[in-house]
């Protein structure tokens, strides 16, 4: 663990962007709290020697609020702080909506929204001790388009956009800022042979403009950056990264 390196926690940060969110923050020097189900940081096998040193690992289940207290107690408890916060973890679940079932709109919810609500929660005292910080929400640019299938994902990712621009407002007397970073088509470990051959790979190729998918690396670089510098005026914006796929017509 670096000394004093600012502390930044990131949920999910076991496979996918949180885990490379997690890697480049380490690389970068800030320590990070990896937030996951199995108390992990991240699976991958090119993790930087030096980079592992800055993971603080931690079991916790981020629809469990008590978990996240108790997760976020003893990280600030081992390093004195915490600074800021990635709120990666989510699930995706689809379905037609004439048959989605409400069990199954409601987990997504409680993953994608709810928790992001109630780890920002119980964050806040640590950050207003810390004398502020940086919340960055991870979105996706699904919530500002309709997309068959996806009612419950896509609805609980524009929640994201709605609670990182109030609590932006509400907080920033604390001197606590709250980023939305929203990334369109993301290949990682999960997802990688449906975005990169099959009927998938040649929707994208049409629909992106640069003709591919993003890489986990992409959006890991872009939450860094907004760690890495000081920019106190921005805040309470859905900064997307999704190759202009959003906005091509």
């Amino acid at each position: 663990m670096t000394a004093n390196a600012k502390v930044i926690a990131v949920t999910g940060a076991s496979r996918g962007i949180g885990a490379a969110i997690a890697i480049e923050l380490a690389r970068r020097s800030f320590t990070v709290a990896c937030l996951t189900r199995k108390g992990v940081g991240p699976e991958r096998s090119d993790v930087p020697e030096g980079a592992a040193l800055n993971f603080v690992n931690r079991a916790c289940d981020v629809t469990d609020e008590t978990s996240v207290r108790k997760a976020l107690a003893e990280v600030a408890l081992e390093t004195g702080a915490i600074h800021g916060l990635v709120n990666n973890a989510g699930i995706h679940l689809d379905g037609p909506s004439h048959t989605l079932a409400t069990e199954t709109y409601e987990k997504v919810m409680a993953t994608n929204a709810t928790a992001v609500f109630t780890t920002c929660r119980e964050i806040y005292p640590h950050l207003v001790k810390a004398g502020g910080g940086l919340i960055v929400n991870i979105g996706s640019f699904y919530d500002r388009i309709g997309v068959k299938r996806n009612l419950a994902y896509c609805a609980s990712k524009a929640a994201v956009g709605a609670m990182t621009r109030c609590l932006a407002v509400e907080w920033a007397s604390k001197g606590i800022r709250v980023i939305d970073v929203a990334p369109g088509y993301i290949e990682t470990d999960l997802n990688r042979e449906a975005l990169t051959q099959g009927p998938l790979r040649e929707f994208l190729a049409k629909r992106i403009p640069g003709g591919k998918s993003g890489t986990t690396s992409d959006v890991a670089r872009l939450v860094a950056a907004l760690f890495s510098e000081d920019m106190p005026f921005l805040t309470g914006e859905t900064i997307y990264i999704d190759g202009a796929q959003g906005i091509a017509h």
